[in-house]
């Protein structure tokens, strides 16, 4: 199995591509962040945009139709999605094999 050389994803970009699981504009990809984390992530408007801005050479995310032409609408690609995807069941296995080891240690 080829390994994706995005991976790992950092938090940042992991929770950002999480909130574009529905297309959003800045702000409520911010407000979207900071509510999953539990206010433990706040995105600074020049790193959400320096984030975007790799995230949409990298393909893994498209601009998408605004019915407001002010704002710029952002929605993950089926590649993002995957490298998401990917990476949750990364994590998943890390968190199972530390549940496995833990157990032998308590």
């Amino acid at each position: 199995m080829n390994r994706n050389p995005q991976l790992p994803l950092t938090e940042t970009v992991f929770y950002i591509l999480l909130a574009l699981i529905e297309p959003a504009h800045g702000y409520v990809i911010m407000a979207r962040v900071e509510s999953m984390s539990g206010g433990a992530v706040r995105l600074a408007p020049g790193t959400l945009y320096g984030a975007l801005d790799t995230l949409l050479k990298q393909q893994m995310i498209a601009r998408v139709d605004s019915p407001d032409p002010r704002r710029k609408v952002y929605a993950i690609t089926d590649s993002g999605y995957q490298t998401l995807k990917q990476d949750a069941e990364r994590m998943t296995h890390l968190v199972s094999l530390f549940d496995q080891t833990r157990g032998d240690n308590q």
